[in-house]
């Protein structure tokens, strides 16, 4: 699914499915946020946020406000991150979470996902880049 402008978050907001996107299309959308040669090699829409996992980074993209016109962009480098936690989906919390701590900071940054998105596929991501 091609990221361009045609509110692609409030379109998956209505039918709450996450999910993966192409990394291709990840590169060529957020190209502006990118270092010279820096890859995007996962990447995943969560209702209206991104999470980037290039071959340097993780980067979340938060969208805020209503129109999610106000965007942060929280760059991570892996080196930074200390340890992780997923916690998969019960049978009434269908909910999946990543929980990332990142050296300094005692609270970790979480993401929750939708059953739309494997939260397995995305620990083994996080683990080949914070592993290396």
């Amino acid at each position: 699914m091609a990221l361009g402008n045609i509110g692609v978050g409030a379109f998956v907001a209505l039918f709450g499915n996450a999910h993966a996107i192409d990394p291709a299309a990840a590169q060529q959308e957020y190209a502006r946020l990118l270092g010279q040669g820096e890859q995007v090699h996962a990447a995943y829409l969560l209702i209206r946020d991104t999470m980037l996992f290039t071959d340097r980074r993780l980067i979340m993209v938060d969208k805020q406000g209503i129109t999610g016109k106000k965007v942060e962009y929280h760059s991570i480098p892996y080196r930074s991150i200390t340890h992780f936690a997923v916690e998969t989906a019960g049978t009434f919390d269908l909910d999946a979470e990543l929980k990332i701590w990142i050296s300094g900071t005692q609270m970790p940054v979480q993401k929750t996902f939708t059953k739309g998105v494997d939260i397995y596929e995305v620990q083994g991501i996080l683990t080949q880049f914070v592993a290396r």
